[in-house]
């Protein structure tokens, strides 16, 4: 295998690619009890029509979580999860718009847990019968989704800003989406998208990176599947479709989402990408911002607020919320701000305080194994590797945050969600 280090954080990567196409990725934790294991796919929610070997092929949405609900169950009638959880380890999966994962954790018995993974994972099992009965669960898991006002302000906003890629449906799809989900279905995405080449496995802890490597290659076949290219639908402007949406639902206080659409890179570009977008954010709007202090003064935002830019199955978005009672007062005042921050930049000891803040915060998200896994194999199918993320957050410039707000935060390019209390009556 491979190794890259990592002085600074004090780590070393160990990373091949075996003969069926397969990433894998080790992190040895030399003293550690704890294990994590991820296996993960590239697909998720928004792979619905993809590519392969010259054909186009459309699929229901929702057909991702369905095929992650269905993975655990065995043809002798056992199950996945029990069988992990019998074993020790906290077994759990979830599907994201651009991915799916299968993870546990343990702190004994790692190795036979990890045959566990890799075999179910690889071994698809669907009857009609168990399909038709878990539409119901299903239906009922989407039903309590579009009940969510966080969900609702979430999607609402998605759609807001995008006309037809396919991140503005929820990733479980609909009751009537997911009613044309057949066990034929599942095996052929099964076997689209669960092959080797189209998947990691990253694991952390206490191992030996080669014993590692020789257990999973002793496990999974060593043929080579095509490789389905995803179509993510034509290519959509910088503005949005709607610039505010409001519904009523049952809720204590109005809820808001700002949004804007940001370009998406991969590779070595899309990391830094991340990292400025971040650091930009947290300068604009973070804890210690003007704008931030000045709305929570006044009693506009409360300590229910969040932001975050995200990069998921080929688009970047920004996003801003929380609670407030005046939502178009937030949205003014971020315009008012970053139209300050256009003409005069950002503080230079602000810059360089949120810089440490931040590198900070990543030294401290080491310590979390589920994080890093995940972290690992999102960073694989978009072509970096997260552990670079400290040595290039130290070159990014106050220009480059400057340049992210002044040429993506454009008041023109933003869309408002907002969820209010129904009124009586």
């Amino acid at each position: 295998m491979q190794s890259k280090s990592y002085p600074r954080l004090g780590e070393t990567l160990y990373s091949s690619v075996l003969p069926n196409g397969l990433t894998l990725h080790v992190l040895p934790k030399p003293g550690f009890r704890s294990f994590y294991a991820v296996f993960a796919a590239n697909y998720g929610g928004a792979h619905r029509r993809f590519t392969l070997e010259g054909r186009t092929l459309d699929t229901p949405a929702g057909v991702a979580h369905y095929l992650e609900h269905k993975m655990f169950d065995l043809p002798d009638g056992d199950n996945a999860l029990n069988l992990l959880s019998a074993n020790g380890a906290d077994p759990n999966a979830f599907t994201a718009s651009n991915i799916t994962c299968y993870y546990f954790q343990c702190t004994e018995k790692f190795e036979e847990n990890l045959r566990l993974l890799l075999h179910f994972v690889s071994t698809p099992y669907f009857t009609e019968e168990t399909v038709q009965k878990e539409q119901g669960i299903i239906a009922q898991e989407i039903r309590m989704g579009e009940d969510s006002p966080g969900s609702a302000v979430y999607y609402n906003l998605l759609r807001q800003l995008y006309a037809n890629h396919p991140i503005r449906d929820r990733v479980a799809g609909t009751v009537e989406s997911i009613a044309e989900i057949t066990h034929e279905t599942l095996y052929d995405c099964h076997r689209v998208f669960y092959s080797p080449r189209n998947m990691c496995l990253c694991v952390e802890g206490d191992v030996d990176p080669d014993r590692i490597e020789a257990l999973v290659r002793s496990l999974l076949p060593d043929e080579k599947a095509p490789v389905p290219e995803a179509d993510f639908g034509p290519e959509e402007g910088p503005l949005p479709v709607e610039t505010l949406h409001r519904e009523s639902m049952p809720v204590s206080a109005p809820q808001f989402l700002i949004g804007a659409k940001l370009p998406a890179f991969t590779g070595e570009a899309g990391l830094r990408q991340r990292i400025v977008a971040q650091l930009a954010l947290r300068l604009l709007v973070g804890s210690s911002s003007p704008f931030y202090t000045s709305l929570y003064a006044a009693g506009t935002l409360n300590r229910d607020f969040d932001y975050e830019a995200d990069f998921s199955a080929g688009t970047g978005t920004m996003l801003l919320g929380g609670e407030s009672e005046d939502a178009e007062a937030v949205l003014a005042a971020l315009n008012g701000q970053i139209a300050k921050v256009c003409a005069e930049g950002f503080d230079p000891e602000a810059f360089e305080r949120a810089k440490r803040a931040s590198y900070g915060a990543r030294l401290r998200g080491l310590e979390d194994f589920e994080s890093v896994c995940v972290a690992l194999a999102t960073g694989q199918f978009e072509g970096f590797c997260p552990l670079d993320a400290p040595g290039v957050l130290g070159t990014v410039t106050r220009a480059e945050c400057e340049a992210f707000v002044r040429e993506n935060l454009l008041p023109e390019r933003f869309a408002l969600s907002i969820i209010e209390p129904k009124k009586e009556g």
